[in-house]
């Protein structure tokens, strides 16, 4: 992992005095397995699994970072959703993003 992840992780988890890390995100995630689309200027999508989601966020996997920008809208077909969104963190499969409020 680099450096960088790390210390977003590291702002998200306190490590307890008994060893055991406690969650800081404000909102609660919930695991999950979905179908996504990455889209973008106005192309087709980059195919993505939605791996967990909140109304603030979500984790994305995808086959390779190539290509994905920092800003772009997640599509759910099958729940009807589609928001913009940016990248908080990336690894070489994974990503965060963070939801744009609505304007």
């Amino acid at each position: 992992m680099d450096q960088r992840l790390d210390q977003r992780l590291d702002q998200r988890l306190d490590q307890q005095p008994d060893g055991r890390l406690e969650e800081r995100r404000k909102i609660q995630r919930h695991r999950t397995l979905k179908a996504g689309a990455i889209c973008f200027n106005r192309a087709a999508g980059i195919d993505c699994r939605v791996r967990n989601f909140s109304p603030a966020g979500a984790c994305l996997e995808v086959a390779s970072q190539v290509g994905i920008p920092e800003h772009f809208e997640l599509v759910i077909e099958h729940d009807h959703f589609r928001q913009p969104c940016h990248v908080i963190w990336r690894t070489a499969t994974r990503l965060g993003v963070e939801f744009k409020a609505a304007a």
